[in-house]
């Protein structure tokens, strides 16, 4: 997928691929998800996409990584995965990156016969808005989740996250 966008003060190309989970960019991961345990965790064999600068390349010519999103199996991953990371580096968000990479991401599992990807996040705030505009609908909460699996207290405008929302999307 190619799109045209404009970039922090100039007009730039960007790009979406398939990549190398040990190829995901720290800095990005980390926008996501705070803890490098869990993302030590889930990344090995996951499957990745990533938004990447066509006007900014790197030494490996594939361009500079502005996105990312990471899908793993759930089970024996022929029916059913989950989102684990989705994030678009801070100069680069509500450009439409994300929901170009989620779409990339749902058209790959719905090739792959996958019939339901879930995500986890916080029980509100943009990220919440940002799925349900894609189509998934909540199905479960866990509550406690963050105080339980983050050392550090996460916040959003003001408020702590306590709860997950447990998001579906029916392939």
């Amino acid at each position: 997928m190619n799109s045209t966008l404009s970039g922090p003060g100039t007009t730039d190309s960007w790009h979406i691929t398939t990549m190398n989970p040990a190829e995901a960019p720290w800095h990005l991961l980390l926008l996501a998800d705070p803890s490098r345990e869990r993302i030590k965790r889930y990344l090995p064999g996951s499957t990745c996409f990533g938004a990447r600068q066509t006007t900014q390349f790197t030494p490996s010519g594939l361009g500079a990584l502005i996105g990312v999103c990471v899908l793993v199996p759930e089970g024996d991953g022929r029916h059913r995965w989950e989102l684990m990371n989705m994030a678009v580096s801070t100069a680069w968000q509500s450009k439409g990156i994300g929901s170009a990479l989620l779409q990339r991401a749902i058209r790959e599992m719905r090739e792959r016969g996958v019939q339901q990807l879930d995500v986890g996040t916080g029980s509100f705030g943009d990220q919440l808005l940002f799925y349900q505009r894609l189509g998934f609908r909540v199905t479960d909460i866990e509550r406690d989740f963050f105080l339980q699996n983050y050392t550090t207290p996460l916040w959003e405008r003001g408020v702590q996250h306590k709860d997950m929302l447990k998001l579906t999307l029916e392939l």
